[in-house]
């Protein structure tokens, strides 16, 4: 295996360890993506190898959401790693159900690595009917408790397939999580924190280079090329290779079959090649192998298919083996049916883009490593990826932080209500005669909000104080949701014990290209590769930046340069003072009394207001802006046309914007800045404006007026 191959998987390993590890760090969800082929069960069998050696409380709960058998699979290798003495503090366990009639499932506790397979976790199954939570409880439960004390990091394997049941239990039972994907769900928030570029897998040998054939090219053009590169792939890589071709689900399935693929399979120039075809019905799969696949059950076909001595050449599927298959030998893919989806396109491509002489592939002549680092690709356009861009604060001569610093809230536990005392309210309740077990009322209590969960553990400093209060959670949750909702009691601002917290923008963040773009060169960001390009969430994100863009040149330009350099705020440290002698001029704002702003982009955001609707949730406001007067101004943008909210709940979103806007007129009051919930309609803006307490409603001219005059 070549040392770059080598270098580029530790280097990922390494960021993505060192950010767990970062006590600094309030973040307890991670991403870390990297091409399919590029290695990623070795990398995250060398990541859970390193934390376990460090904490040996640490236990590791894997949840291959893969419709293959990814758990089975990636058990298999981590097995495999131990016992070859790579990683050998792995003790891992594969989760499943198979056992016998009534009896009850059992895991053991004994293991630090627990591999959960898709359909195990599914709703109704019988794992999530009990037996998880049972074991989540054992393992996590303080000794006082009958517990083992264990921490859980749950690590999402194909984390691009939801998992609502164990999102359900997540804030429970996992102190982390990790997601691990090719292509992690970038509208869920998965967008990577640690990343093997394509361009890096490829350059260092990992994946094979993609040539894309002809949008024109037929299915036999395609199996034309196999039959021209087969030879040379068995002399030169020792490996039979495999075209895959990819068909429609349902009932477009059998025209393509009988009207594409058989017929030009059955010609006489191609009798000689071996196909398969595996569907997720095992009576309607086929082959015309019948010396050896036709002897053997149909779920032993894929492993017969995958081995690099298979005689089959062609394997015909639907949607079975997106995820979860490994073929190194698979060279081509025909895609016959249009998947309209980028991810379901990049996992299909992911299957041939091993490549299949990767530990020795520095031993092979150039023309066998040219052989072997090419995947030819038909039917399937140019991937059209979101890119993600970085973007940092513009820095240069100008210091951000003293520029913006802005002030946040926090909601204050029931505890910290005043007069409000835990004993004095329990003892006004009723005793309930009803036996709860402890494990009981341990479950009850993870079901509450976190804020009542914190006033727990505040309280209890013995196991009585622990029963006492969980015994009337309930009662408790009533009181603290009645508190929480009352945000002229509940709300604050973040401080600590030297003061008020102050927050600026992140030294780094990052956003997703979701079209709608906007060239932006005079603001508080700039692109990590210099281009001034920046795109938005929504078109009426977009819309509303541009009217901020505008405003600030036509309030900039109206603006005379009072010094030609300040550097804003910094003393120039020879004389104690603001000084025009020798100072550069500033790359991108060269004026005091500037009118700032800035997307509040989420990734690693501090500027964040805190509400209450059926438990607690953040405001990251969608735009900042600091005035030519020095005030401060945050936008949340909203949109009611149908066009820009896709698939929206009505009812959730009117309920959402109504508790944002007591908490702006709350915080509006604690911070002593303007609030904005610019909501479009049509192509008009309503703007309900917040300032010292106060609700307005303004047009779009009579906020220009606000903020352009003292």
């Amino acid at each position: 295996m070549l040392q770059d191959a080598i270098d580029l998987q530790n280097r990922a390993v390494n960021e993505l360890y060192s950010l767990l590890q970062n006590s600094n760090s309030k973040k307890n969800e991670f991403t870390f993506r990297a091409p399919t082929g590029s290695g990623k069960t070795f990398m995250m069998a060398d990541l859970i190898n390193r934390i376990i050696s460090a904490n040996k409380d640490i236990v590791f709960l894997i949840s291959t959401l893969s419709k293959g058998n990814l758990a089975e699979q990636n058990y298999e290798k981590f097995e495999q790693y131990k016992s070859s003495g790579k990683f050998p503090n792995l003790n891992t366990y594969l989760i499943n159900t198979n056992i016998s009639g009534e009896e009850s499932l059992f895991i053991p506790t004994t293991y630090n690595v627990y591999l959960l397979p898709r359909d195990l976790f599914k709703k109704g199954g019988r794992l999530m009917q009990g037996a998880m939570q049972n074991f989540l409880n054992t393992m996590t439960f303080n000794p006082f408790l009958g517990g083992l004390g264990k921490r859980f990091i749950l690590i999402k394997d194909e984390c691009h397939i939801a998992t609502n049941n164990l999102d359900s239990i997540s804030d429970e039972y996992f102190e982390k999580i990790i997601n691990f994907s090719a292509t992690p769900n970038l509208r869920r928030g998965q967008n990577p924190d640690v990343q093997i570029a394509d361009e890096e897998a490829v350059n260092s040998c990992l994946i094979k280079r993609v040539v894309l054939g002809d949008e024109n090219d037929t299915v036999e053009a395609a199996i034309n090329k196999f039959e021209s590169i087969k030879d040379n792939y068995r002399n030169l890589l020792g490996v039979n290779p495999c075209l895959i071709i990819q068909i429609s689900n349902k009932d477009k399935a059998d025209y393509e079959l009988n009207n594409i693929i058989f017929p030009t399979l059955n010609k006489i120039e191609h009798q000689d090649l071996k196909w398969m075809l595996i569907v997720d019905d095992e009576k309607k799969c086929n082959t015309n192998d019948v010396f050896k696949a036709k002897k053997m059950p149909v779920k032993k076909w894929k492993d017969y298919a995958k081995e690099n001595t298979s005689g089959i050449d062609i394997i015909i599927f639907k949607m079975v083996i997106t995820e979860g298959w490994d073929i190194p030998r698979a060279c081509m893919l025909y895609q016959v049916r249009d998947t309209k989806s980028d991810q379901l396109d990049e996992q299909v491509i992911g299957r041939v883009r091993r490549n299949p002489r990767l530990l020795d592939f520095e031993n092979l002549n150039i023309d066998a490593q040219k052989l072997a680092m090419t995947a030819w690709i038909w039917g399937i356009l140019p991937i059209r990826k979101k890119k993600t861009f970085a973007v940092k604060p513009i820095d240069e001569y100008y210091d951000v932080k003293s520029e913006i610093s802005i002030k946040t809230t926090r909601l204050k536990n029931l505890s910290k209500k005043a007069n409000f005392s835990i004993d004095s309210f329990i003892a006004t309740k009723n005793e309930d005669d009803n036996f709860k077990s402890i494990f009981a009322l341990y479950r009850r209590l993870m079901q509450s909000d976190e804020h009542v969960k914190n006033m727990c553990y505040e309280y209890s400093n013995s196991i009585q104080k622990w029963i006492k209060f969980t015994s009337h959670v309930e009662e408790i949750e009533t009181e603290a949701n009645k508190f929480l909702c009352d945000y002229s009691k509940s709300m604050t601002l973040n401080e600590s014990d030297t003061g008020i917290i102050l927050s600026s923008l992140p030294i780094e963040s990052y956003y997703t290209d979701n079209g709608n773009y906007l060239l932006i060169d005079d603001w508080l960001w700039k692109r990590k590769d210099g281009q001034v390009k920046f795109s938005f969430d929504s078109e009426a994100e977009w819309d509303w930046a541009s009217r901020l863009k505008d405003l600030t040149s036509k309030i900039n330009s109206n603006k005379q340069t009072i010094v030609k350099c300040r550097l804003f705020g910094r003393k120039n440290p020879r004389y104690g003072q603001p000084t025009l002698l020798d100072e550069p001029e500033p790359k991108y704002l060269n004026a005091t009394n500037k009118f700032l702003w800035a997307k509040n982009y989420v990734s690693n955001s501090e500027i964040k207001y805190e509400y209450y609707l059926k438990g607690s949730h953040f405001s990251y406001p969608d735009f900042i802006v600091k005035d030519s007067y020095d005030r401060i101004h945050l936008f949340e943008v909203k949109s009611v046309n149908i066009s820009s909210e896709v698939n929206i709940d009505r009812d959730s979103y009117i309920a959402k914007v109504a508790e944002l806007k007591k908490c702006y007129k709350e915080a509006s009051r604690l911070t002593g800045y303007y609030f904005y919930l610019p909501i479009k309609k049509d192509d008009s803006w309503q703007i309900s404006c917040y300032f010292n307490g106060l609700e307005s409603t303004l047009t779009f001219d009579q906020f220009v007026q606000l903020i352009s005059k003292r």
